[in-house]
């Protein structure tokens, strides 16, 4: 990884509807505070809050964190949750 580039961590999280939200931040934990309190979180999940970390992965740049999201939100409800409920 280039010095100028940073890891993006691939998140998912549920929301209050029970519905999952999918993506990608630098710093994970200040996104979750951004979706549950304040205006700078999705609009997605604005009106689902609170919402939940379920899972998350590093990716070691932006593009590969992108191209990860998008696989992960093409995939069908029980194979997401199949990340976290493998064991």
């Amino acid at each position: 990884m280039k010095s100028s580039e940073k890891a993006y961590t691939l998140y998912i999280l549920k929301c209050s509807d029970n519905t999952y939200y999918t993506g990608i931040a630098i710093d994970v934990e200040k996104r979750l505070n951004e979706h549950n309190a304040s205006d700078k979180g999705a609009k997605y999940t604005r009106s689902r809050r609170p919402v939940t970390l379920m899972y998350s992965e590093t990716c070691s740049d932006k593009s590969s964190a992108l191209k990860r999201e998008l696989a992960i939100k093409r995939m069908k409800r029980t194979a997401k949750e199949g990340l976290w409920n493998c064991g």
